[in-house]
C-alpha cells in the first residue's frame, strides 16, 4: 500500500514538472515566432493617495490627476526603444480611459475564473490590427501595512503611534497577447527593485523624504515616479525573456 502511494505521489509530480515543461515550451516557441509587436500603456493618469496603519483605520483613499506628467507616454518610448533590439515596434491607437477603468476583482477566485478582460479590448479597441503580438501594460495592485490595497502609480503613508512613513510606488504588470488568436502568452507584474525600506510592496517603490515637500514636491515627485518606470522596465521584460536580462 505504502509503495503505491509513493508510486502514485512520484506519478503527479512527474505530471506537474512536465506540464510545466510543456507550457514553457509553448510559451518560448510563441515568442519566438513574433516579429512585429504594439505596445499600449494605461497606468499613469491617476495617482493614488493613500493612508494606513492604527491611526487611519476609518480613512478612504482619495486620487489625483496627473495626466500632464505623460508617464504612459514614458512608458510607451521606454519600452519600444527596449524591444526594439529585437522586434519591429509598430506605433498603435487605442483607447487608454477604457484599458485603465479595468480593474480586477476584490474577490480574488473570481479573477481566476473569469477570462483576461484585455483580450477582448485588444481585439476590439486597438488599431491596427494583425500584429503578431501587443505589449499591455496596466495598473498591478499590492497589499499595503494593514492589508490595504494600493495599486498603479500612488504616494502611500502609513502611520502608527510611535512612527510615520512613506513611499511612493509604480506598480504595473505586463501582457503579452497573441495578435492572431488574442491569446495572452506571458503575464508578469513588475517586481520589487531595492525593497529594503520599512514599508515593503510587491511591486516597484521607494520612501518618501523631506524632498518632497516645498514648492518643487511636485516635479521631484514626478522624477522620482518615472525613475522607477525606467529602472524596472528593463528587469520585467527582462523576466519575461522579451530582452536580454539587465
Amino acid at each position: 500500500m505504502r509503495r503505491r502511494v509513493i508510486l502514485g505521489l512520484a506519478c503527479a509530480i512527474a505530471s506537474v514538472v512536465l506540464g510545466a515543461a510543456a507550457a514553457f515550451e509553448t510559451r518560448a516557441t510563441k515568442l519566438q515566432a513574433i516579429k512585429t509587436v504594439g505596445v499600449v500603456s494605461a497606468i499613469g493618469e491617476e495617482m493614488s493617495l493613500t493612508q494606513a496603519g492604527l491611526t487611519a483605520l476609518g480613512n478612504t483613499g482619495q486620487s489625483v490627476s496627473i495626466s500632464a506628467w505623460g508617464l504612459d507616454e514614458l512608458i510607451v518610448q521606454q519600452t519600444t526603444k527596449l524591444l526594439s533590439g529585437r522586434f519591429r515596434v509598430q506605433a498603435v491607437s487605442y483607447r487608454r480611459a477604457a484599458f485603465a477603468a479595468i480593474r480586477d476583482s476584490a474577490v480574488a477566485p473570481v479573477n481566476l475564473l473569469r477570462s483576461d478582460p484585455f483580450k477582448e479590448l485588444v481585439r476590439s479597441d486597438v488599431a491596427p490590427q494583425g500584429l503578431d503580438a501587443y505589449i499591455v501594460i496596466t495598473r498591478a495592485r499590492s497589499k499595503l501595512g494593514n492589508g490595504r490595497n494600493v495599486e498603479g502609480i500612488g504616494l502611500a503613508q502609513y502611520r502608527t503611534l510611535l512612527a510615520d512613513y512613506g513611499l511612493i510606488h509604480a506598480l504595473y504588470e505586463v501582457r503579452v497577447i497573441d495578435g492572431k488568436s488574442f491569446d495572452v502568452i506571458e503575464k508578469r507584474a513588475a517586481a520589487p527593485l531595492d525593497n529594503t525600506g520599512t514599508m515593503r510592496l510587491a511591486g516597484p517603490s521607494g520612501p518618501v523624504d523631506a524632498t518632497f515637500d516645498g514648492p518643487a514636491s511636485n516635479e521631484r515627485l514626478r522624477a522620482a515616479i518615472a525613475d522607477l518606470i525606467t529602472r524596472s522596465l528593463p528587469v520585467t521584460l527582462g523576466d519575461m525573456h522579451l530582452i536580454d536580462s539587465q
